[in-house]
C-alpha cells in the first residue's frame, strides 16, 4: 500500500515538474489518474522552490526584481506547463468560433494574440502581487498558491467532462475519471497550509480562487462542452493568481 502511494506521488512529480525524481517501473497507464489526488503535493515543491528564490532574492535585490525571479523558478521548474496551457486556452476560447474550431486551435502550439495576452498579463499579476509582499510572506504565499492551485485543477477534473479526443490528451484519464476521494485528498493535501495564515486572507483566497476555478470551467463547458489539459492549465494559473491576491489583500479598519 505505501510502495503504491509513493509511486504515485512520484508519478504527480514527474508528469507536473521538470525535478528529477526516481525511474518508475512497471508503468501502468492509469497512474496519471490515480496521482491526481498528490498533484498539491508536486505544486508544494514548485512552490518551495520559488519560495526558496524569493527569500534569497530578496536579501539581494528590491520586491520587483526579487519577484520576477522567483515565478520564473516556478516556470522553470515546471518547463511551464501550466502557463502554455493558459496561452493555448485563452487562443482557443477566444479566437474560435465553434467547438471544432476551438479544440484545432487549442491543439496548434503556436501562440496567438489572446494567448499572449492572458499569459502576460497573469504573469504580471503574480509578479506585482508578489512583490508588495514582506519575505517570508510571500513565501508562504507562493506555497499555498502552488498547492492549491493543483488541487483546483484536480476538483474541476472530477466534476466536469473531457471535452475533444481523450486520445489525444495530455492527462490520460483513466476509465473512470478522477474520483471524488481522491479529489477530496487533494484538496486536504493542499489546504493545511492554510493554517499558517490569518482567517481573512486565508478565507479570501479560497473564495478567489473558487470563482476563478468556477468562472473558467462554466466558460468551457459552455464553448467546448467540457475541460481539456490546456482550460485545467487556466485554471491552475487563475488559480494561483487568485490565491496570491486573497494573501496580498490589504484590510483597512478592524
Amino acid at each position: 500500500m505505501l510502495r503504491r502511494q509513493i509511486q504515485l506521488l512520484i508519478c504527480a512529480v514527474q508528469f507536473l515538474t521538470r525535478l528529477p525524481s526516481p525511474r518508475l517501473k512497471d508503468f501502468q497507464p492509469d497512474w496519471i489518474t490515480r496521482s491526481t489526488r498528490y498533484f498539491p503535493v508536486a505544486g508544494q515543491l514548485v512552490g518551495l522552490i520559488s519560495a526558496a528564490t524569493w527569500l534569497l532574492a530578496s536579501r539581494v535585490w528590491p520586491g520587483l526584481p526579487a519577484a520576477v525571479l522567483a515565478v520564473g523558478a516556478g516556470v522553470l521548474a515546471t518547463g511551464g506547463f501550466h502557463e502554455d496551457g493558459l496561452a493555448d486556452a485563452a487562443d482557443g476560447l477566444g479566437g474560435g468560433q465553434s467547438k471544432a474550431r476551438r479544440l484545432e486551435i487549442m491543439k496548434d502550439s503556436r501562440i496567438g494574440s489572446y494567448g499572449a495576452l492572458a499569459l502576460g498579463l497573469l504573469l504580471t499579476l503574480k509578479v506585482g502581487l508578489l512583490a508588495g509582499l514582506s519575505p517570508w510572506r510571500g513565501a508562504l504565499a507562493l506555497i499555498i498558491a502552488h498547492g492549491g492551485a493543483r488541487a483546483a485543477a484536480v476538483l474541476v477534473m472530477a466534476a466536469s467532462p473531457y471535452a475533444g479526443d481523450p486520445g489525444a490528451a495530455k492527462i490520460k484519464l483513466a476509465p473512470q475519471r478522477v474520483r471524488w476521494p481522491e479529489a477530496a485528498t487533494a484538496f486536504l493535501l493542499a489546504a493545511w497550509p492554510l493554517f499558517f495564515l490569518d482567517v481573512r486572507h486565508a478565507a479570501l483566497g479560497l473564495v478567489l480562487a473558487a470563482a476563478s476555478s468556477i468562472a473558467m470551467t462554466l466558460l468551457a463547458r459552455r464553448l467546448i462542452d467540457g475541460v481539456t489539459g490546456d482550460v485545467l492549465g487556466a485554471v491552475e494559473q487563475l488559480a494561483e493568481a487568485a490565491f496570491l491576491m486573497g494573501t496580498a489583500a490589504t484590510f483597512t479598519g478592524g
